[in-house]
């Protein structure tokens, strides 16, 4: 089965954060044989995390938040737009997280804010945030500014994101065969896969 954290850092109860994610959620769900899902509220996490820079060690709601993260096959991480960038409760989880733990994991990011002036989050502060984590990023992240809602092109974009989640982090609907395990990228730099297997994958595909 497949294990799907799903990271959600909106601070009010209830917030368009969690409603996004709980959308990239259910795409993922449907696109995916099977799925375990765990929901890590920030909100609830709060003190916690303050707690935890100050002394070094986790509360136990955080600890656990954490542990599931590192045995997650794929996180969906959303976030709302604070002065033009992820907000800092979201940047605090991401913190406290132990170097190399989101190493070679499928991240699908997303955001929520009043305009789309803010789309741009998405490629200037969200994907350099988990490049530096060495996640592997899907290629689609999720913007949502409160009219978008209401709209179709949401939908759209959810779908085709939680479906590139699924394809990354475990077995997609219908597929006849296992995905191949998952390399850290000190593996896929230290045995890079040879040119003529690419295109032999390639032209298979």
């Amino acid at each position: 089965m497949t294990r799907v954290v799903v990271v959600s850092g909106g601070l009010s109860t209830p917030s368009s954060t969690r409603l996004l994610a709980d959308r990239l959620t259910d795409a993922t769900r449907e696109a995916l044989e099977e799925a375990e899902v765990v929901h890590v509220e920030l909100r609830d996490l709060a003190h916690q995390l303050t707690d935890h820079l100050l002394t070094g060690f986790p509360g136990p709601d955080l600890a656990a938040a954490i542990e599931a993260v590192r045995d997650a096959d794929g996180v969906i991480a959303v976030t709302p737009v604070f002065s033009a960038s992820y907000s800092g409760l979201f940047k605090t989880f991401f913190d406290v997280l132990e170097p190399g733990l989101l190493d070679g994991t499928p991240v699908l990011v997303a955001a929520t804010a009043g305009t789309a002036r803010h789309s741009l989050v998405l490629d200037h502060a969200l994907r350099p945030l988990f490049a530096y984590l060495r996640a592997v990023v899907v290629p689609t992240g999720v913007f949502a500014a409160t009219d978008d809602f209401a709209g179709s092109d949401l939908d759209a974009r959810v779908r085709r994101a939680a479906g590139e989640l699924a394809l990354l982090a475990g077995k997609v609907s219908g597929a006849d065969a296992a995905p191949a395990p998952r390399r850290t990228v000190e593996e896929e730099l230290g045995e890079p896969t040879p040119f003529e297997e690419l295109l032999r994958r390639s032209s298979e595909g």
